[in-house]
């Protein structure tokens, strides 16, 4: 039976030429090209293509994993283990934690299968075929454009995701070169995944928001898992009778160490980037979106340390959130920064002022960037206010849930409601509360409210603001312009909202009714922005939206014509990619030299005892002043290596994967980039661009002598 049809469209415009910079580029494995396969091997690769991926054959695609929902892992034994990154096991480990048994703070390490801890809703999916659907999906598409076709693309993939999806296996339809081609994933999801191990935060976080995105690096950044299946061999919920996983290929891991140079290769599911965008979208980017989401995110982070500093109970509640809402708000502030720093709004206009020469008296293509220009120029008076609602008013946990209540409020106005979808909603509606009060600490939510309605005021003009909405709060709580005003106002928010009054929600859950809701202090502040936005802005939005999608559809197009000999690969979308580049030590700025590791004498010398960030657990300590090193240590440096970087091109959903050796085996898990090329998802630096990795060494080194997991050890190929 065929497996995968490769789209020859593809193949022309991505494979036949070499790369033209130096290791960029997130390469589908299935459709590497003799020349993009040579170039690896002239990099030093030892495998031949059908070891990279082969369809019907165990490949080191079959030990790769989609794990969660936005990270990757590696099957390391015949037995399902999967190494991925602590921050990707995060949510998991704390899920499993409690105060008085807390992995986060202690670490965990399962002595055996039974120790090992189911974690519900969590699963792993394996790549089982790819087709090309590019014929199908433009013959249903048509001559569309804008919403409507939007619309119609989303119905064929759903159609064809339906389609050939059964059982366990789920079909989803990728878009390729801004929608000019198709392919269709079939994954496998098993969803018995168990937590085996993991080391403190102390060492999976240690360095926290300082260090993030930043070289050098001490972070262990690891924890590991177990992916279960049913007694026959297929992939099946948990059950108690389940047992692990059998891969067709798990990855060796090696021992040898690392050297300046040496190849690397990196496995995974990369999230989205967007290198062919536009002059225009850099600069809406860089003038309003980052900086407006950074400054809310600062807000939100600020108010939410500030009471998880005080308890541990407070900080196991938080920890997930924070640490999502950490991580991306460096990288927006650090992308916006570095686009600024290399001109890379001037490059992009350098590159569109020659197609506009090229698109002369081409009727497809001639107005193009003026209608880009056109289109961007309606929509950026509202982008702030877009940026408020989603960063700001959606920020806050209880206005985000008071927000969602208006789903409630339209299916208590139908008038045709059935009783049973009345009764959905009402249990979607409860449900969602549960989630939410579990993760809801009022004092730092309090103070984000109070916060984010001031920054609206001052920051969204007025003829853009909720009607009434400030004129009431005016006339209540006082001057809009004084921060006190605020204070009062998410004082009463927090006290009079039935929404965390027990008794006065079950009250109302029981017999729900629109005023009710309507009268609700909460409610009434989330709808007003919300409704808002919902109704005047988020059209404008989707208009926007809508039309950019056709113009860069067709200046993908256009430029595939102008230079139909460049090398071009597709933007990331979380489909399974490879890249390839070497471990490299490198220079930042003037009189400044980085080397390509970082040992663990290095987090001795960051070690601050008790420290929010830079702590670590007491054995660590021990144990590195003894030099118990033992087969993990590295002979050129007389200690453990870390940490170390590569050239690879890797983004968002590249967390957890595996950092892979000449021969296929694994050296590291790449977890990070280095903060001089934040720019990397609109625009890859060749000479900067760093990942960073945890060596797996070190992996190796806390499991053995802090956790004493020889148990797990023993299942590993070591070489």
């Amino acid at each position: 039976m065929r497996k995968t049809i490769i789209y020859l469209f593809l193949v022309a415009f991505t494979l036949r030429f070499a790369p033209v910079k130096a290791d960029e580029g997130m390469w589908l494995p299935m459709l590497l090209g003799e020349q993009v396969y040579k170039d690896m091997v002239k990099k030093g690769l030892k495998l031949s293509k059908e070891q990279l991926y082969d369809i019907n054959k165990p490949s080191i695609k079959d030990a790769i994993v989609i794990f969660g929902g936005g990270c990757t892992g590696e099957i390391v034994s015949k037995e399902g283990l999967i190494f991925t990154n602590h921050h990707c096991g995060y949510e998991a480990i704390a899920t499993a934690s409690s105060v008085e048994h807390n992995y986060l703070k202690d670490g965990f390490w399962a002595k055996n299968k039974g120790e090992e801890i189911p974690s519900k809703g969590l699963s792993v999916q394996f790549l089982n075929k790819i087709e090309d659907v590019t014929a199908q999906v433009n013959t249903a598409l048509g001559n569309t454009t804008g919403a409507e076709r939007t619309k119609k693309m989303q119905e064929i993939f759903t159609e064809l995701g339906k389609k050939n999806s059964t059982g366990t296996l789920e079909a989803r339809v990728s878009s390729f070169f801004k929608g000019n081609q198709f392919l269709m994933f079939v994954y496998e999801r098993y969803s018995d995944v168990r937590f085996v191990g993991t080391p403190p935060e102390s060492i999976g976080k240690f360095g926290g928001d300082t260090d993030n995105w930043e070289w050098p690096r001490h972070t262990g950044d690891f924890s590991v898992f177990r992916v279960y299946m049913s007694k026959d061999g297929k992939a099946a919920d948990y059950a108690v009778d389940n047992v692990p996983y059998i891969p067709k290929h798990f990855l060796p891991v090696s021992l040898k160490g690392i050297n300046d140079g040496d190849y690397a290769m990196i496995y995974g599911y990369p999230g989205s980037t967007n290198r062919y965008e536009t002059s225009y979208g850099v600069k809406l980017k860089t003038d309003i979106e980052n900086p407006f989401t950074v400054s809310l995110r600062d807000m939100r982070l600020k108010n939410m340390l500030e009471e998880m500093i005080k308890d541990p109970a407070v900080k196991l509640q938080l920890a997930s959130s924070y640490a999502r809402i950490a991580n991306y708000w460096k990288f927006f502030d650090g992308e916006s920064k570095q686009l600024i720093k290399y001109h890379i709004y001037d490059q992009k206009q350098t590159v569109e002022n020659d197609f506009i020469t090229w698109a002369k008296g081409k009727p497809d293509y001639e107005n193009i960037f003026h209608d880009i220009e056109q289109n961007y120029n309606a929509w950026t008076p509202y982008s702030k206010h877009r940026v408020y609602i989603t960063e700001g008013i959606s920020g806050s946990p209880l206005l985000a849930y008071a927000g969602s209540l208006m789903q409630l409020e339209k299916a208590l106005k139908k008038k045709d409601i059935s009783t049973d979808e009345l009764n959905k909603t009402i249990a979607a509606t409860e449900k969602a509360r549960a989630t939410f009060i579990a993760g809801e600490n009022k004092v730092s939510d309090q103070r984000i409210v109070a916060a984010v309605l001031k920054s609206f005021y001052t920051d969204i003009i007025p003829n853009q603001q909720p009607t009434d909405f400030y004129v009431n709060f005016k006339a209540k709580y006082g001057d809009p312009s004084f921060s006190d005003a605020y204070v009062k106002y998410a004082n009463d928010v927090f006290t009079k909202t039935m929404i965390l009054d027990d008794a006065k929600w079950k009250s109302f859950i029981a017999k729900p009714d629109t005023i009710a809701l309507a009268n609700d202090i909460a409610f009434q502040c989330a709808s007003a922005f919300m409704k808002n936005y919902n109704t005047r802005f988020a059209p404008l939005y989707n208009d926007f939206a809508n039309k950019n999608n056709d113009l860069n559809r067709a200046y993908m197009k256009g430029l595939m014509e102008m230079e139909p000999t460049k090398v071009r690969y597709p933007d990331a979308n979380f489909s399974m990619r490879v890249s390839y580049g070497n471990v490299k030590s490198y220079k930042p700025r003037d009189g400044v030299q980085y080397d390509y590791v970082c040992t663990l004498g290095g987090a001795m010398d960051k070690y601050k005892p008790g420290d929010y960030e830079f702590d670590l657990p007491a054995n660590l300590v021990e144990t590195y002043k003894k030099k118990d090193f033992g087969q993990y240590v590295d002979k050129k440096y007389n200690d453990v290596v870390v940490s170390f970087i590569t050239t690879n091109d890797i983004t968002g959903g590249n967390s957890g994967s595996p950092v892979i050796n000449a021969k296929g085996e694994l050296i590291g898990l790449a977890f990070d980039g280095n903060y001089e090329a934040l720019s990397h998802k609109i625009a890859f630096d060749k000479d900067l661009n760093r990942t960073i990795c945890v060596d797996v060494r070190y992996v190796l080194f806390v499991m053995d002598k802090l956790g004493n997991a020889k148990n797990l050890l023993a299942e590993l190929s070591l070489k």
